[in-house]
């Protein structure tokens, strides 16, 4: 299984697989349950691919450090994320032994820990699940790039292959003088 396209919605516990985009929105499925809901453009969603821990050196995304946490535990259960601050510590160290111990709270620990135990449970963590593969397709349909961001309404350039004719007023000569206006490029 791939874990590219699960989420963590704002004010939602628990972790969500994208299912399809809507027009205003998306559908998701919670990925312990497998229950089906849908959200609007408004919910405020983080793809877990996206997310990624400090370091001393760099950025190391989240699936790397899932990646390292299933190797250590040999793909079972992690630590509680209840457990307390220094074992949370203890199994940061060993599962991104150089993680900036000043930008990582014991809170993003604990979610760590957390997502990674859901994705176990549901599932997701075997020595499968991190190899990254090719966009799925739903049913046939080609693969789409589902955006979570909401883009401002893009405003259209003028076609520049055809000159525009302006509008006559409304009278008698009206007829007359679109036809005077069109011409045949060529």
């Amino acid at each position: 299984m791939l874990l590219e396209k699960i989420i963590s919605i704002s004010g939602k516990p628990g972790l969500f697989k994208l299912v399809s985009q809507l027009r205003n929105g998306f559908i998701i499925e919670d990925v312990t349950s497998k229950k089906k809901v849908s959200i609007g453009n408004s919910s405020q969603v983080s793809l877990l691919d996206n997310i990624a821990m400090f370091t001393f050196d760099k950025e190391v995304p989240l699936f790397e450090v899932f990646e390292n946490i299933a190797k250590n535990y040999d793909y079972k259960e992690a630590i509680a994320h209840k457990s307390s601050d220094a074992e949370l510590k203890e199994f940061m160290t060993a599962s991104l032994p150089n993680y900036d111990t000043e930008r990582v709270y014991a809170s993003d620990i604990k979610k760590l820990a957390q997502w990674y135990n859901i994705l176990h449970k549901a599932g997701y963590i075997t020595p499968d699940s991190f190899v990254k593969a090719e966009p799925e397709t739903l049913e046939g349909e080609p693969a789409q790039e589902v955006s979570l961001e909401k883009e401002a309404p893009k405003k259209s350039a003028p076609k520049a292959d055809k000159p525009v004719a302006p509008k006559a007023k409304a009278s008698s000569g009206a007829k007359a003088a679109t036809k005077s206006t069109h011409r045949k490029m060529g």
